[in-house]
């Protein structure tokens, strides 16, 4: 017997158990109908008329010699004298008509109302009586109903517990024979999708399941046959094409044509944050609600910038124009921005006719151009930093030639307008000193040092002496903390005096009037010299103290001040670290900064 009929025998056993338990359910349900219809039609009717004889004697009591009372005792006696229904049930419906027409009798000869109450208790006796009998017999049939609606669920329990019997037989008998092979096809299929093909089944019956097996056999041989004719060039195309994504530095990520992640490589994790095993298999526009990133990337693709499954009709998604497919992504890490270019691609595959060309998914990368963004703001920073600082000496310069030339300028204005085009010269020759220092860095000439014992006593001398006018103009006083004990260094006295200067000027620059500066020097465990120039400007935060000292780079705040081209700071620290010195900031917004450089003691 194969399968089918073993399955069709059992399931027609259980119908024809289903049918004999809903026959049988269905008559006790109507018996019980019945019963309650009954009672409904007899006792219940029977009290409901004797309530109204209640309220019948009720009126004659209020109104004893009123004639509105007695019709309707008789309407109801009428209503319960054609429902009789309970043993002695009629007896009384008689002694209330006789009693109903004996009070009668008295109200038409002109009785007192005192004379006319006990007839009325009489009547109320005979309809209480009435009532009682009704719902005593009202309570024994319920009680008798009650029975055998539960000789009922008895019997219906009963069919119940054979039915489920008979099934789990049935279930039991007619399974075991498809049990047992479906559960071996399971475990092979189960190691067949673990990459195992050399479990096969046993396939001994000719019925459904073991021309299956049968056939699960013959293909997991095929398998195999592939398997081992495959692997080997597969594993070795996948080992080198994820060598070379993982080794790229652009950020690489591969959508199927549904926009689900296939293939994300470690760059662009890293800049998302998150692990390959979180991104791959999940919709990119899922993680794209948080990350912002990954929304950027995928706002060139179309249609409509939304990655969806194309239609039978429907043309692949594909990039849209070179300006929207290769955008500027600004990417903030570790409170730096970094840029990146974006470029999207449409992969394209044939389909299983091999003869239309259809949509693979979008391949989109990301290329760091942040240090070819950070060249061109640095050369445009600088272009215009240079133009305002040769500006302004330049208008200066130009404006006191004039006043000069004036005859109405009297011989002490000459001398403060020559004053004020050699400060105005001086600083055109410290920017240009800058520059050329900075081109002979670049064009890799080095620095020319002049090493020798030198004095840090006198090299601050000269350098406050170069920064008297400044710090009398801001009217800020400078205190100098110099041991008298302090070793010569072994320095270039020259630039070491101009790093000093730099950093003075730069005190002075952002130090408010009247606000103190510091000078101090002091021996260092490990043989050296450390002086320090302390201010009490606004303060630098920590995220900025290796920033300022880049070429070109201006104030945290992007502000840029007169006289300052942002090449003080990196050509200072170029001649310390040239002279085995070091130089370095301490600062916190609001607490003022510190510089400090070391020299070798001589």
């Amino acid at each position: 017997m194969n399968i089918r009929t073993k399955i069709s025998l059992g399931f027609g056993v259980v119908l024809a158990l289903l049918l004999v338990l809903g026959a049988y359910a269905t008559t006790a349900l109507l018996r019980l109908d019945n019963t309650t219809r009954r009672i409904r039609q007899t006792n219940v009717y029977s009290v409901e008329v004797g309530q109204v004889l209640l309220r019948a004697i009720d009126q004659l009591e209020t109104q004893p010699a009123a004639p509105g009372g007695l019709p309707l005792l008789g309407q109801a006696l009428s209503r319960a004298n054609a429902n009789v229904t309970e043993p002695g049930e009629q007896a009384v419906i008689d002694s209330l008509a006789q009693a109903a027409a004996a009070y009668q009798q008295r109200v038409k000869n002109g009785a007192v109302p005192a004379a006319l109450a006990p007839y009325r208790s009489y009547l109320r006796g005979l309809a209480h009586r009435l009532v009682d009998l009704n719902v005593d017999a009202l309570e024994h049939k319920s009680r008798v109903a009650d029975r055998r609606a539960a000789e009922s669920f008895r019997i219906m329990l009963a069919l119940a517990a054979l039915a489920v019997v008979i099934t789990l037989g049935l279930i039991i008998g007619t399974a075991e024979a498809a049990a047992v092979p479906i559960e071996e096809l399971t475990r092979a299929l189960e190691h067949a999708s673990k990459n195992n093909f050399e479990s096969t089944i046993p396939a001994g019956e000719y019925n459904e399941l073991g021309r299956a097996g049968r056939a699960f056999n013959r293909l997991l041989l095929e398998l195999q046959k592939f398997r081992r004719t495959a692997l080997t060039e597969i594993m070795t195309e996948r080992t080198r094409l994820e060598g070379v994504v993982s080794s790229l530095d652009e950020g690489l990520l591969l959508l199927d044509e549904r926009g689900v992640i296939l293939l994300a490589n470690p760059a662009i994790c890293r800049l998302l944050g998150r692990a390959d095993n979180e991104l791959v298999g999940r919709p990119a526009t899922e993680l794209a609600r948080q990350h912002e990133l990954l929304a950027q990337m995928l706002r060139p693709l179309t249609p409509a910038r939304q990655l969806v499954p194309e239609g039978p009709d429907d043309e692949p998604n594909s990039p849209a124009t070179d300006e929207e497919a290769a955008p500027l992504i600004t990417v903030r890490i570790s409170g730096y921005d970094s840029y990146y270019r974006l470029s999207a691609h449409a992969l394209r595959t044939f389909d299983e006719s091999g003869q239309h060309v259809r949509s693979a998914g979008q391949l989109l990368a990301l290329r760091n151009v942040s240090e070819f963004k950070k060249l061109d703001q640095l050369k445009s920073n600088f272009l215009a930093t240079v133009s305002h600082e040769l500006k302004t000496p330049l208008a200066s310069i130009g404006l006191s030639l004039k006043l000069l030339q004036h005859e109405r300028t009297d011989a002490e204005e000459r001398q403060r307008l020559a004053q004020g085009i050699g400060q105005e010269t001086q600083r055109l020759q410290r920017m240009v000193g800058e520059l050329l220092t900075v081109a002979r860095l670049d064009a890799g000439a080095g620095i020319q040092l002049s090493l020798r014992p030198s004095s840090l006593a006198a090299v601050v001398q000269r350098a406050v002496d170069t920064v008297r006018p400044q710090l009398d103009d801001k009217r800020l006083p400078l205190r100098l903390e110099l041991p008298p004990d302090l070793p010569p260094v072994r320095a270039d006295e020259e630039k070491t005096t101009w790093v000093l200067i730099n950093l003075l000027s730069n005190a002075i620059r952002y130090s408010p009037s009247e606000a103190q500066l510091t000078i101090r020097a002091e021996l260092t465990a490990d043989a050296r010299v450390r002086l320090s120039v302390q201010d009490c400007g606004p303060g630098i935060a920590p995220e900025h103290h290796e920033r300022i000292f880049q070429r070109f780079h201006q104030s945290p705040e992007g502000e840029v001040r007169r006289g300052s081209t942002g090449l003080g700071l990196s050509i200072s620290r170029e001649f310390m670290a040239a002279q085995g010195g070091r130089l370095w900031l301490e600062s916190f917004p609001g607490c003022g900064s510190t510089f400090h450089f070391t020299l070798p003691v001589a």
